[in-house]
């Protein structure tokens, strides 16, 4: 049943991921249609992630009470809502309303990983882990590049349809093929508002540095993903489709990383050493942009350290945090992860544009010294106890 269902829990995560990435590019075109200020584009893209860290702790610990499989059925359906109001849209607020209720309904990440912390066992925990990030790899990959297609020979609210119809589809594979995880734990009535995930977050020694790792990784690459464009046009003279280009490339390694050389080496190295290079060589990436100059013989390699290192980074410390924590308010806990980034997100690119006011390459310094510090600090990281 493992393997089937880890499998199954893949395609759905991914083919909802798809559509992610299918809209996410088209915002800006979008907003600029109906005369959106840089300001209002931000907040568009903000919302997303600001309803995920409002929500996630609660999808988390209604997945601890009434199963993951509901769970992760009725996000991919808020999924499929939130899309077809994208592709209706004919002014900002019927954007902004889209992604409002697509951040409000991103329940299947942090779901997923609750699902695969109950049918894995330690060993397996953090390799298996990492498909979640390959499923984003390959959505971040391919979707924009489906959206553009949709957008350019079918009809500009096509990508809007054709992220629902992948939401539909994931929705449909869910019902028939997800099967909801065996549980070991009586499930218990709990409270809207039980802060027993939140005082296990910050009082179970190891569990707050972990998730002190995780939201300074995700604070540094979202300052990367969202810098990138401007430091390869200012920097690198570099247009738009060599910009898509770069983009698809880091996508790419993130798949490939994730995909095979962590789900490969994790078991062997474990979570903690898995986690501590990554630091390394997400920090090692954000300097050699900074440092680098256009030429494809240094853009290639230094991108390629930095999305190598964050594809460690993510699995090893949501193993890591899974590891930590008891199997009734394992859903709330990593809900509580998932709101971290997802604040992480929002202040990356904010800061890393502030960053950019002064000096182009001002942010990759900050972000690369700031995963030193990371780096120093996960030295301390505790094994996790066995349960």
């Amino acid at each position: 049943m493992k393997r089937s269902a880890i499998g199954v829990l893949f395609l759905t995560v991914f083919i909802d991921l798809l559509g992610f990435g299918i809209v996410l590019p088209l915002l800006p075109r979008y907003a600029d249609d109906f005369n959106a200020s840089p300001t209002s584009i931000g907040i568009l893209f903000a919302s997303f992630s600001a309803m995920q860290f409002l929500f996630a702790p609660m999808w988390g610990r209604l997945s601890d009470r009434y199963g993951r499989r509901p769970l992760i059925m009725i996000g991919l359906a808020g999924s499929m809502v939130s899309y077809t109001i994208f592709a209706f849209a004919t002014t900002y607020t019927m954007l902004l309303v889209s992604r409002i209720l697509a951040g409000v309904f991103a329940a299947t990440i942090g779901t997923a990983q609750a699902y695969i912390s109950d049918v894995t066992g330690r060993e397996d925990r953090g390799k298996e882990m990492a498909l979640i990030g390959a499923a984003f790899g390959i959505g971040f990959t391919l979707g924009p590049t489906i959206g553009w297609l949709a957008y350019d020979f079918i009809g500009p609210r096509w990508p809007g349809f054709v992220a629902a119809g992948f939401s539909a589809v994931a929705l449909l594979m869910a019902w028939r093929k997800l099967p909801e995880p065996e549980r070991h734990v009586e499930r218990r009535a709990r409270k809207w508002f039980d802060a027993a995930g939140w005082r296990h977050a910050f009082k179970t020694p190891g569990v707050p540095l972990v998730l002190l790792l995780q939201i300074v990784a995700v604070f540094c690459f979202a300052n990367f993903e969202g810098t990138l464009a401007k430091i390869t046009k200012d920097k690198w003279s570099y247009g738009i489709r060599g910009n898509g280009l770069l983009y698809t490339y880091v996508g790419f390694c993130l798949l490939i990383a994730q995909g095979y050389l962590v789900r490969k080496y994790m078991p062997r190295v474990g979570e903690r050493n898995m986690a501590r290079a990554g630091c390394l060589l997400l920090g090692l990436g954000l300097f050699g942009i900074a440092l680098g100059g256009a030429s494809m013989g240094v853009v290639l390699p230094v991108l390629a350290l930095a999305a190598f290192g964050f594809a460690m980074i993510s699995p090893s410390l949501s193993s890591l945090l899974s590891l930590h924590t008891p199997q009734e308010i394992q859903g709330e806990v990593l809900g509580i992860g998932q709101s971290g980034l997802a604040l992480a997100r929002i202040l990356g690119p904010y800061i890393g544009y502030m960053l950019l006011e002064r000096s182009v390459d001002l942010p990759y310094w900050v972000g690369g010294g700031l995963m030193v510090l990371a780096f120093a600090a996960s030295l301390m990281l505790r094994p996790p106890p066995h349960r």
